[in-house]
């Protein structure tokens, strides 16, 4: 796997940067294939091709049993953990797997982990390369053109526009997900959770922090219930 240094992403590929920024990032807009796709669920629909209560009850499952709460308890497990977080880093795709999260798009796993000093996103340039079996279905703006691009020129833009800032010291390193390697962000265990279970930590986690855009913040849910 090759790296990039600070300010440039690497192959299999990662790249860090530290630039600025100038212009706002719509989450939530639709792109132009996303607009194709609706229209034609629409049409097959219509055309009883689909069973539109079978396709939410398959979306459902990778956005909620199959997404992001698996990955959540991936982190979690890391932060209480030392033993399973040292495997987690050294062979990612077998400590993954012995939580029971494997499958299509998830078979060979790197996890990357956020520190004081380095804080990492991940992009995919070429398309919507993701780890499904931890993460779910890519949000619409991952797959987007805009995102793809700027992650990797102006890092700091583009986790500005989800409102997060990091010291100017802090190394920004762009992981660029392919066909044979997925990445998992592992962020920085807030402080004030000393003593938390496992099960409450993973609450802190959302999808966007262990892509590398947001960071975990305790005071987001005010209980370690």
């Amino acid at each position: 796997m090759a790296g990039m240094s600070q300010d440039h992403p690497t192959n299999g590929r990662e790249h860090g940067h530290q630039h600025g920024h100038d212009h706002a990032h719509d989450h939530s807009e639709l792109g132009e294939m996303d607009l194709r796709v609706r229209a034609l669920e629409s049409v097959l629909t219509q055309k009883g091709y689909i069973d539109p209560a079978a396709l939410d009850a398959l979306i459902d499952t990778y956005q909620t049993r199959i997404g992001p709460r698996n990955g959540a308890r991936v982190v979690a497990r890391a932060w209480v953990d030392q033993a399973f977080h040292d495997w987690l880093m050294a062979d990612a795709t077998a400590a993954i797997a012995s939580l029971g999260y494997t499958g299509r798009q998830g078979e060979h796993m790197v996890a990357v982990e956020n520190t004081g000093d380095q804080h990492h996103m991940v992009v995919c340039t070429l398309c919507s390369c993701y780890p499904w079996p931890v993460l779910g279905l890519p949000p619409t703006w991952y797959k987007s053109a805009p995102y793809r691009s700027r992650a990797v020129k102006d890092p700091r833009g583009v986790l500005a526009d989800f409102g997060t800032t990091l010291p100017e010291s802090t190394r920004i390193r762009v992981w660029d997900s392919t066909a044979e390697v997925r990445y998992l962000v592992i962020p920085q265990r807030p402080a004030g959770t000393e003593g938390w279970s496992e099960e409450a930590l993973a609450e802190l986690v959302s999808r966007d922090s262990m892509i590398g855009t947001r960071l975990v913040d305790a005071l987001s849910t005010g209980s370690a219930a």
